[in-house]
């Protein structure tokens, strides 16, 4: 059976301790349920977006935000297609997902299903959800250099069989669920299981396995936003592990998880920092619960997020339809929820985020 061959160091050990404490900040957030909606629907549109730009997809993430909302774009048949169907792989991995760690298996099936919503319509059908049947090799697909060649076609389903064995195995869930998101990652992007669309299968099986364990942390990230920042060092570190021992079980993946697991930190701490901003001080929540903000407040605080205050000038401009007084009661009610401080004068006054 494989075992994944790693070394818990000191960077993996101090960046699993960033993802859980920024884990237990975004869980314990009293955040109104408009906000935490607010947050996953653009969480999506990152996971989409970044997810397909990372593999050649032209369209930005607005025309990805409009693509979601069923509305036409300008672009290739096959760029609005891998939209739309990475939306399906996440609403698969969300329905897929168990409620609590220790109580799902994630089985072959799971792989075969993500690559076949993932390539839908974009591969022919007796390629879609089957492992290839032919040898391929791998390129960036930033500059289209080889970055090495996977396994041979015949060697695939054992492979992947032997992968998933460990997975659900005692041993592999003794393994910290980030790391063995990680290790899904790698192991499936090295095998290159299909003809087209590993990429996307690797990474969104590695989501599953975090979310099946208690990890989707409200699904207010995008690691996919991490790597496609950086693709060279994303698609380089992915190789540097590659270009090690020929066989799987030899080599070293520790150079990948420290990349892994600080990919999620940052992200973790990025989404964090916007959800305390939003959140009450830890002296009221105990008292007050979630914050119950109006249409209008809502409006406010998110013009205050976006940026970092508001003038009297800007409220009147951003609320126009109501009248001087209403807003006004409207801030004094968000000074009162320790949401917002007011700076200068009446004329000169501007509201800021606390």
């Amino acid at each position: 059976m494989y075992s994944p061959k790693f070394i818990i160091n000191s960077k993996i050990l101090k960046q699993i301790g960033r993802i859980e404490a920024a884990k237990e900040v975004i869980e314990s957030a009293p955040l109104v349920p408009a906000y935490e909606a607010k947050f996953r629907q653009e969480a999506i549109i990152r996971t989409v977006h970044h997810g397909t730009h990372i593999e050649g997809n032209d369209l930005d993430s607005g025309e990805v935000a409009a693509v979601l909302e069923g509305e036409e774009v300008v672009g290739r048949d096959r760029d609005v297609q891998e939209v739309l169907n990475y939306r399906e792989v996440l609403k698969y991995i969300d329905k897929s997902k168990s409620k609590g760690k220790g109580e799902s298996r994630v089985a072959e099936k799971d792989i075969l299903k993500i690559h076949q919503l993932t390539v839908e319509k974009v591969l022919p059908k007796e390629k879609s959800g089957k492992y290839r049947t032919t040898q391929v090799v791998v390129k960036n697909s930033k500059t289209g250099e080889v970055s090495f060649t996977p396994p041979r076609s015949y060697e695939v389903k054992d492979m992947v069989a032997d992968f998933i064995k460990w997975l659900n195995s005692e041993d592999g869930r003794e393994v910290h669920p980030v790391l063995r998101a990680g290790i899904s990652h790698y192991v499936l992007a090295y095998i290159h299981p299909f003809v087209d669309g590993n990429g996307r299968t690797a990474r969104a099986f590695a989501t599953l396995v975090m979310f099946s364990e208690g990890y989707d942390i409200k699904k207010f990230f995008s690691l996919e936003e991490f790597f496609d920042r950086n693709a060279d060092r994303y698609y380089t570190t992915l190789q540097s592990v590659s270009n090690q021992k020929a066989e799987l079980a030899d080599k070293d993946l520790t150079a990948w998880l420290e990349y892994f697991t600080e990919g999620l930190a940052e992200e973790l701490e990025r989404v964090k920092e916007r959800v305390k901003k939003l959140s009450l001080d830890s002296r009221l929540k105990g008292r007050t619960g979630q914050i119950a903000l109006s249409e209008r407040q809502m409006k406010l605080v998110e013009f205050m997020e976006s940026y970092r205050s508001v003038s009297n000038k800007q409220w009147r401009s951003l609320l126009k339809d109501y009248s001087d007084d209403t807003i006004l009661r409207d801030l004094k009610d968000l000074q009162k929820k320790g949401l917002i401080k007011k700076k200068g004068s009446t004329k000169g006054a501007v509201y800021i985020l606390k």
